[in-house]
């Protein structure tokens, strides 16, 4: 039977803060870290692939601080360095001694800095669309992010602009149904949430430079990227194919920022086989 929300929910207190995740599987833990979208969480984001990984993988989704289930602080310092220690606290109290990681976006960009700041917690690394580049050819902001920072800006957020960010997240809008809809905007406007949003134009955070870090990664990689991504566009995984010391970088076609969603079969195949090879 597939897994459900449900039957993989857990809580757990991490450091300061009770954070929200879902584990199924046996076996070398992975922690898949979401991005940082309005209403994303650990099951949002991996839905489509917590079943596959689960046959091979002891699999954490976890629901970052200020997101989904989680506990919903004030970022304090870095967003990076500040989800990075959630994430340790995490492993802490799971006594998960070492991991390899899968992270999208704002969950690549923490997966990042997890391994420049835990080099010897992290095996293997997988960044889709993952901030922490350099975009060199795309005027910034992007389009997705122009969405992102606006979604809680007055009047606030709606159905209908969180559709459009929906839309620009992926190739093909037409596999967006009303219920994910639904599901990502309830989550999205949680009254903790609405008080204290995470990414907003009127409370930024601070975005360490993680591009002047990346030869420091020596952490075998593989980064996944949607050619067709309009949020953390293509040009960004160049300067990490270029600086990053053990790295390799698969492109999809008709794919947006969600390849773990949009081309999930091969996605998991292709991410599977790398975790899982002995060399």
């Amino acid at each position: 039977m597939p897994l459900t929300h449900e039957a993989t929910s857990k809580f757990v207190q991490a450091g300061p803060l009770k954070l929200h995740y879902h584990e199924a599987g046996r076996g070398p833990v992975v922690i898949m870290i979401h991005g940082g979208g309005p209403g994303a969480g650990g099951w949002s984001n991996y839905r489509r692939n917590v079943d596959a990984f689960a046959e091979h993988f002891r699999v954490i989704l976890p629901d970052l601080p200020g997101f989904a289930q989680s506990d919903k602080p004030k970022i304090e310092g870095g967003i990076f360095a500040f989800l990075s220690k959630a994430i340790r606290d995490l492993m802490d109290a799971l006594d998960i001694p070492r991991a390899s990681f899968v992270g999208n976006s704002l969950g690549g960009g923490t997966t990042l800095q997890f391994a420049l700041d835990n080099p010897d917690r992290a095996e293997r690394l997988v960044l889709m669309g993952a901030a922490g580049g350099l975009p060199i050819f795309t005027p910034q902001p992007t389009e997705g992010i122009k969405h992102l920072l606006s979604y809680y800006e007055p009047p606030g957020p709606s159905l209908e602009k969180l559709r459009a960010f929906l839309n620009v997240m992926v190739y093909d809008g037409s596999q967006l149904t009303d219920e994910l809809i639904k599901e990502r905007f309830a989550a999205s406007t949680q009254p903790d949430l609405l008080a204290n949003p995470i990414l907003s134009r009127s409370r930024p955070v601070a975005i360490e430079p993680l591009w002047q870090k990346l030869a420091s990664v020596k952490h075998k990689t593989l980064i996944i990227w949607g050619r067709d991504d309009r949020t953390v566009t293509l040009d960004g995984a160049f300067i990490m194919l270029n600086q990053m010391q053990d790295v390799r970088l698969h492109v999809f076609g008709k794919c947006g920022h969600w390849a773990q969603w949009e081309k999930a079969p091969e996605f998991n195949r292709l991410v599977i086989d790398f975790l899982s090879a002995k060399e």
